[in-house]
């Protein structure tokens, strides 16, 4: 089995640094243009199964993806964002006004940070793990996994062993993919966070918002 997890396009929240976490924003313009060129670069992987959250920026990559090979995408909900309780659609400035030094916790040490009516990562954490190992039961030699940014990053801490202080140490940029194969000694990752199929200008090395 190959999992390829993909992190979904680009959305204005990205651009200007807003919490998304599970506010269902949209692509924009160049989130829509990254899931056409992720789709061109997956064309000839010839997918069993495809998975998605439900929010819609997950879902129209991974509908990019399956338009082309004439599949249908599956819904799970352990893949949505991490809820970000009373941060979402505020922005950085915004969150250290009205919680000050909490941001520098997220940024420094976010495994000991829960949001203010969200989740903290240890949740995140074990409802994705839950919703991998339902993907990987449903079977396939190919499969696609069409996610979020927290969502990969501590399915990335669990497969590779790694604590959830590790965090911030992958990056995944919008349109992304990320390659996990099972082994005898458990996941193997020979793909991380790879955007060579988006290109400039559709590649930005930072994303200021989840």
């Amino acid at each position: 089995m190959r999992l390829f997890i993909v992190r979904h396009g680009e959305t204005d929240w990205n651009v200007t640094g807003r919490f998304q976490g599970r506010n269902d924003i949209a692509l924009n313009d160049r989130g829509l243009e990254q899931a056409r060129r992720l789709a061109g670069a997956l064309e000839k992987v010839p997918f069993d199964r495809l998975w998605s959250s439900p929010l819609s920026r997950a879902l129209e990559t991974a509908r990019a993806v399956a338009l082309l090979q004439g599949k249908s995408v599956e819904i799970d909900e352990g893949l949505t964002e991490i809820s970000h309780g009373e941060w979402e659609g505020l922005d950085g400035a915004e969150v250290e006004r009205r919680w000050p030094g909490d941001l520098a916790r997220w940024h420094g040490t976010p495994h000991l940070l829960a949001m203010p009516g969200g989740e903290s990562l240890l949740d995140v954490q074990r409802r994705s793990v839950e919703a991998l190992d339902r993907v990987v039961a449903a079977g396939g030699e190919n499969v696609l996994v069409a996610a979020h940014d927290a969502v990969i990053k501590v399915l990335l801490c669990a497969c590779l062993e790694m604590p959830l202080r590790c965090f911030w140490r992958f990056q995944v940029g919008n349109g992304s993919v990320t390659l996990l194969e099972p082994t005898a000694r458990g996941w193997s990752v020979p793909l991380l966070g790879d955007t060579c199929h988006l290109g400039d200008p559709y590649f930005r090395p930072l994303q200021k918002g989840l």
